[in-house]
């Protein structure tokens, strides 16, 4: 993939090293003053009380550790030193939501509509959103509530060796999935999406995900149709990458892999057939409504 003269976007997020935890200034400090505490019978209440305000603040995501250290955590704490080969994958990370934003903009303005450009909060472990708190086992997601794709790098490293989908094309088709998502809450189909699964059983609402889920691929398919077609970034081989990835993360290929039996009432994303089908729908057509998952009699 041809992405180093791209567009940089200025709307990534980088939390990494942000978590709560206790710096390494604190924690000599605190092992120093334990065996005092315990000597008597308020250190032992005070010992007490701290345990329970940082567990307390953990269930709630507050950061009182570094309240009761002294420390300083969130945007203000400076984040670990990074490897090299890190700075290069934010790098990239950064074009190609940079080249979303300008794909998506295009489409939106035909339709005479604003396209507001979503952030993307890169993190390490987990992560609070406005949809809670998310642990990086849950892989890349986005949440309507504060309009923000979440991704852990590691899940790169995860897609390429436990699900056999390497190259940076199956990791653009990842964060073009997720701007899918963005896109669809702009314009109001999640929101539709859910109002349709009030009241109904659980196989139907995963029906519904289903469909929303393949919409999204489709809309990544735009992107890339946009990005090969208008401003050739793609390499030969970049199709087959990202046609991979989606075969590596449907369903059916997950529960067999997991050594369960395929339940296709449980999916939520779809078959690896039906991921591919409309990854590439929105590939070669670059059209919105080649994507109208919904209305499709057969995924």
């Amino acid at each position: 993939m041809r992405w180093k003269r791209g567009r940089r976007s200025g709307n990534v997020e980088d939390r990494r090293g942000n978590g709560t935890h206790m710096g390494a200034s604190a924690a000599p400090a605190l092992l120093r003053v334990l065996p005092v505490l315990l000597r008597s019978k308020v250190g032992r209440i005070l010992l007490i009380g701290g345990v329970v305000v940082i567990f307390g603040g953990q269930i709630l995501g507050l950061d009182t550790l570094s309240l009761l250290t002294g420390e300083q955590s969130g945007h203000s704490q400076a984040p670990p030193r990074q490897a090299a080969g890190d700075d290069e994958m934010v790098d990239f990370v950064s074009v190609v939501l940079g080249d979303t934003e300008q794909t998506w903009q295009q489409y939106f303005s035909q339709m005479q509509r604003e396209y507001r450009y979503p952030k993307l909060v890169l993190f390490t472990g987990s992560v609070r959103s406005a949809c809670g708190r998310a642990s990086a086992a849950v892989g890349p997601f986005y949440c309507p509530g504060d309009q923000k794709l979440y991704l852990d790098l590691s899940f790169f490293q995860d897609l390429a060796q436990r699900h056999g989908a390497p190259g940076d094309f199956a990791q653009a088709y990842v964060i073009a999935h997720e701007v899918g998502h963005h896109v669809q809450t702009l314009l109001g189909i999640s929101e539709q999406v859910q109002q349709a699964g009030e009241g109904r059983g659980k196989a139907e609402v995963n029906a519904l995900s289903v469909r929303q889920e393949l919409q999204a691929d489709c809309f990544a398919g735009i992107w890339g149709h946009a990005a090969s077609r208008e401003r050739q970034m793609l390499d030969p081989g970049d199709l087959e990458e990202a046609l991979q990835a989606a075969a590596s993360i449907g369903d059916d290929r997950l529960q067999r892999e997991a050594g369960r039996a395929v339940v296709p009432d449980s999916f939520t994303h779809g078959t690896s057939a039906q991921r591919m089908r409309w990854f590439k729908a929105g590939f070669e057509t670059g059209d919105l409504n080649a994507c109208d998952t919904f209305s499709a009699e057969h995924l």
